[in-house]
């Protein structure tokens, strides 16, 4: 059993974005970058899965420049066996980085692929769902942890992914509530919030993380079109919220609100 994990190397989701004037990008000064939040919990379920079931190893896989290794080593010292880093300094959009996670599946012959739901930066939500189809593979999306498996996870943790006989049962949440697919492996998973809680990395795991294996690859050998459909034309920041406004009774209160806001 192999498991692959997609990493993205995205800002800090507690950090200030600021757009640039002329609306190109956001501005990276001093901007702190950090794993994926939905890619960290897709750690965490790899790392637990073959914890659990003895998965052979953890292969983590990123795109991007030589930056993203920061990254991927941040998912080595979690307990990852190693990682592989395809080279590309420009921007690419979802179907490219799926037609390179497709040529890599290929070359390494996961059992499993394990990615976050979306990335913070786009909020795409279209990697995972491109894989599976160009592979032909089966997916369940948005997985997560259901209240039947709270229990056994204070024992012991069980995975919210559960392995067995060659099928994967996946808890997905859905708009009603909470399903169960049961998925033929190979497959592919894309995980959301409620799944787990990563681990943080220990000292041990983080000088371990120095010597394993990290692989970079140049993008221009894999042989892939990666033109992009997509174009991003503008970025705006959002409006600025008007401050609030006090009024001195209720009886004021209630006009504003049948007058001014016409919501009574």
């Amino acid at each position: 059993m192999k498991i692959f994990v997609t990493v993205k190397r995205v800002p800090d989701p507690n950090a200030a974005i600021k757009v640039k004037p002329d609306g190109s990008g956001i501005v990276t000064d001093n901007l702190k970058y950090v794993v994926n939040p939905f890619d960290e919990i897709a750690i965490e379920e790899a790392l637990r899965l073959k914890e659990k079931s003895g998965a052979k190893e953890v292969v983590l896989v990123s795109v991007g420049g030589k930056v993203a290794a920061e990254q991927l080593r941040t998912g080595l010292a979690m307990g990852a066996d190693r990682a592989i880093l395809v080279l590309s300094e420009q921007e690419l959009d979802s179907l490219a980085v799926a037609r390179i996670f497709q040529k890599l599946v290929q070359d390494e012959k996961p059992d499993l692929v394990l990615m976050g739901k979306q990335a913070i930066d786009d909020d795409a939500n279209q990697t995972g769902q491109m894989l599976a189809a160009l592979m032909g593979w089966s997916q369940a999306t948005f997985a997560s942890k259901v209240e039947s498996l709270e229990s056994e996870a204070e024992k012991g943790g069980q995975p919210g992914v559960l392995l067995k006989d060659g099928k994967a049962n996946v808890i997905r949440e859905v708009d009603g509530g909470l399903e169960t697919l049961e998925l033929p492996l190979p497959a592919v998973v894309t995980v959301d919030l409620r799944l787990n809680t990563p681990r943080y990395a220990s000292l041990p795991g983080i000088m371990k993380a120095r010597k394993k294996e990290l692989k970079e690859i140049p993008i221009d050998s894999l042989g892939i079109d990666v033109k992009p459909r997509l174009k991003v034309l503008k970025l705006n920041p959002p409006a600025q919220r008007q401050a609030g406004r006090k009024v001195g009774s209720v009886q004021e209160l209630v006009q504003v609100l049948h007058n001014e806001a016409k919501v009574i």
